[in-house]
């Protein structure tokens, strides 16, 4: 036998544990479960005992409930949207009820939910009316034979899968519609801030993209992201969350991961999917990967937050921001709940 055929065959064999392994046995009985609400907070001076509780307790109550589902023996991809479905549910973060408006002040959400045994994977775009994306992403993965659908087709497919349909009404908050008015008013470009008052200031409708990543006791990884885009967008525009590749990736040879930032960016250059191939392809570690995109989409004059776990629970979260709404919780660990550099 030639050596050509020996080393193919060397090859095969170890391309066949590789999928075997990325797909196959429980590594342990361990998981963890990390979540993000977005990059760039309020200054320290700024945020209120009152407000920041509130962030708090908000980034608690989503990681409780995933921890209860993995602790319970639930699975990755039920982990990832029961904690995503809290913060879409809050009216803090820029998901769900919370979601800043488009141009014509219209509410436009984006979500979408990955597996990392398998690579299902399944989103939603410019949807108005669900109250939970998040679960109309993971109804699309499952009960479909698409990865993505849009605007009414993606909403008269949730009224199909009976998920929840509200009165655009659910979505209003005084202060997402009031920072509309002001980019309005004073013609800011897309994806800029408002002129402010005072520099303590945050405009609530750049920031607050929500997203959770997880690994359960069967050693299976699972990523989804859910937001309602950067205020003031032309309608029908999509940002990087329902982008599989680009906001959120989950596979179990190398991560599962959810980004926050301007989506302009982070499309350009398959931000999460780059994270994994260079986890893959060219040996690096979780954190080395997840700064190096990092690095490119700041060099583009971009900014973005990630928070990603591997297989044998690496976390990272760097983010370009003043700081970012985080947690994350181990079995049998602490809740951590972070805002700053904390």
């Amino acid at each position: 036998m030639s050596h050509v055929i020996r080393f193919l065959i060397s090859m095969a064999a170890l391309v066949a544990f590789a999928t075997v392994e990325s797909e196959g046995q429980p590594m342990s009985d361990e998981f963890l479960i990390a979540i993000h609400g977005g990059g760039g907070v309020r200054s320290r001076a700024a945020m209120t005992p009152e407000l920041e509780a509130g962030y708090r307790a908000a980034l608690r109550a989503a990681l409780e409930a995933g921890h209860d589902v993995l602790s319970g023996g639930g699975n990755s991809i039920s982990a990832v949207e029961a904690a995503i479905r809290v913060m879409e549910d809050s009216p803090l973060f820029n998901a769900g009820k919370g979601s800043s408006y488009n141009a014509e002040g219209v509410h436009e959400l984006d979500a979408s939910i990955m597996e990392g045994a398998t690579l299902d994977a399944g989103a939603v775009a410019v949807v108005q009316r669900v109250k939970n994306p998040i679960t109309l992403a993971r109804r699309v993965m499952e009960n479909s034979p698409h990865v993505m659908l849009a605007g009414d087709g993606a909403l008269e497919f949730g009224k199909e899968q009976g998920v929840d349909i509200v009165a655009p009404h659910y979505f209003f908050t005084q202060r997402k519609w009031d920072s509309l008015q002001r980019r309005l008013d004073q013609q800011t470009e897309f994806g800029k801030p408002t002129s402010r008052d005072s520099d303590d200031q945050l405009d609530p409708g750049l920031y607050g993209t929500v997203g959770a990543v997880a690994l359960d006791k069967n050693g299976n990884l699972a990523a989804g992201t859910s937001t309602g885009g950067r205020e003031g967008k032309h309608p029908g525009r999509v940002g990087d969350s329902p982008i599989i590749g680009a906001g959120t990736y989950a596979k179990n040879a190398t991560l599962a991961v959810s980004s926050t930032g301007l989506g302009e960016y982070v499309i350009r250059i398959g931000g999460t999917k780059t994270m994994s191939d260079l986890m893959e392809y060219r040996g690096v570690s979780l954190d080395e990967a997840t700064n190096a995109v990092k690095d490119m989409i700041e060099e583009m004059g971009g900014s973005i937050g990630v928070v990603a776990i591997d297989r044998q629970g690496n976390l990272s979260m760097p983010y370009s921001f003043n700081g970012m709404y985080r947690g994350y919780v181990r079995q049998g660990g602490d809740y951590v709940v972070l805002i700053y550099d904390e």
